[in-house]
């Protein structure tokens, strides 16, 4: 297989990537074959993945918006994947010009076309780090030049939390993070679950099993287990909801079927 001139030689283009299959989905060109046949795989038992993909962005995108109309001009983006038409700065600063953002992904392909949509912003950076470790995301040289702690910051967690497995501890690393936020600040995120999905469990456990093939396990937590991510903040109206419920642009009845799998919510520290 031909590699690429974007991807890095450090990456093994044979094994597909959970960042490169978004990707994909998103109808991006920044992914391999490998990572294809993978998505291709996971649509046979549940052919609605993109429409969900395409929500969780749209989502990200109305809550960028509204963290940026509530005053907050800080964006700490983790799990940011490949850069998108739309991304955070984008939003945020069509929103609240002089918005400062941070991604931070541990794929380096999403890392290397982040540093490159980026190259010459003064106002974002892009940090290689593992949400598992969040003292090495707060203390990065990108974060400590770009986020001020000491004022709100807009935590975006979209589509990653279900990514990380009970026994690495997400939760505490939400809390960790948390922490860190000073009063004001916002915790945005986005969980799978077979709550909503209009498939039969065990049908859409197949595409669940193609994540787990690829060693990327795909944990579909329950809506109780993901509200357990909001302990200590004040949710924002209204509510953990499907994604095109929550402060649609449209009505959420002309949204696919699809795009209701899973839950969105918007948390506010006291």
């Amino acid at each position: 297989m031909e590699r690429p001139a974007w991807a890095p030689r450090s990456i093994d283009i044979s094994v597909p990537s959970v960042s490169r299959m978004y990707d994909y989905y998103l109808g991006g060109s920044h992914n391999f074959e490998v990572d294809r046949q993978a998505a291709r795989k996971a649509m046979e038992f549940m052919p609605g993945l993109p429409k969900i993909m395409q929500a969780n962005r749209a989502f990200l995108r109305r809550a960028v918006r509204y963290a940026a109309e509530q005053g907050i001009s800080q964006f700490l983006d983790i799990g940011s994947g490949i850069p998108t038409f739309g991304n955070v700065h984008e939003v945020a600063r069509a929103a609240r010009p002089g918005a400062r953002v941070v991604y931070v992904d541990h794929d380096p392909v999403a890392v290397a076309h982040s540093q490159a949509v980026l190259e010459g912003e003064d106002d974002a950076a892009v940090v290689a780090a593992d949400l598992r470790k969040p003292q090495e995301i707060l203390h990065s040289p990108e974060v400590e030049r770009l986020i001020d702690l000491n004022q709100p910051v807009a935590l975006l967690l979209v589509a990653i939390l279900h990514f990380v497995e009970d026994e690495d501890d997400p939760y505490g690393a939400v809390a960790e993070l948390g922490e860190a936020l000073a009063p004001g600040s916002l915790l945005v995120l986005t969980h799978a679950s077979y709550e909503g999905v209009p498939l039969p469990p065990e049908r859409a456990g197949g595409a669940v099993n193609v994540y787990e093939d690829i060693r990327n396990p795909l944990i579909m937590r329950s809506r109780e287990e993901i509200a357990r991510f909001f302990k200590g903040y004040d949710m924002v109206e209204p509510g953990l909801v499907a994604m095109p419920r929550w402060r649609p642009d449209t009505a959420p009845e002309d949204e696919d079927p699809y795009a209701f799998s899973g839950f969105a919510g918007v948390g506010r520290t006291a």
